[in-house]
């Protein structure tokens, strides 16, 4: 895979992570390339919540996945905290090579880290694709969404 560093993500790196937001069908729809002011004051809150742990993978200096690890503590689950992984985008040039892969072993070894006892995501329903793929990496789809747009 050559070299990969994971790190937290930095202000300019946002528009390498907007723009793989929107390189799929569904983010087409919801993201938006060519205004990045809402994004850059995103950046500003997850940048001062310690809960947040906003992500890029870079390979030689290019900014190629990004995810977003949220540790949300609990009382459910005997006070159990959770991660939730967010936001999972691989650049189009780098799928199928193993990177997601990496970025989901890194997001469950800083949740083990962090002492959560539960990692959780979602994934769209036509995402056929990645709930494969999650579920290859020992996810389970053991419960039903719900969103509720505001």
């Amino acid at each position: 895979m050559g070299d990969l560093e994971i790190r937290r993500i930095a202000e300019d790196d946002i528009p390498a992570v907007v723009a793989m937001l929107a390189d799929d069908p569904l983010g087409a729809r919801r993201e938006s390339p060519d205004d990045l002011s809402p994004y850059f004051a995103a950046f500003e809150r997850l940048s001062t919540d310690p809960h947040q742990h906003l992500v890029v993978a870079v390979r030689e200096g290019r900014v190629v996945g990004t995810l977003q690890l949220t540790v949300v503590p609990g009382l459910s689950r005997r006070g159990a905290t959770r991660a939730i992984i967010e936001g999972v985008r691989i650049h189009a040039d780098e799928r199928g090579g193993g990177l997601g892969t990496r970025l989901i072993e890194w997001a469950v070894a800083e949740s083990r880290r962090q002492g959560c006892h539960l990692v959780q995501l979602t994934s769209d329903k036509t995402r056929t694709d990645a709930h494969r793929f999650y579920e290859r990496l020992g996810f389970s789809a053991s419960h039903t969404g719900f969103k509720l747009e505001l």
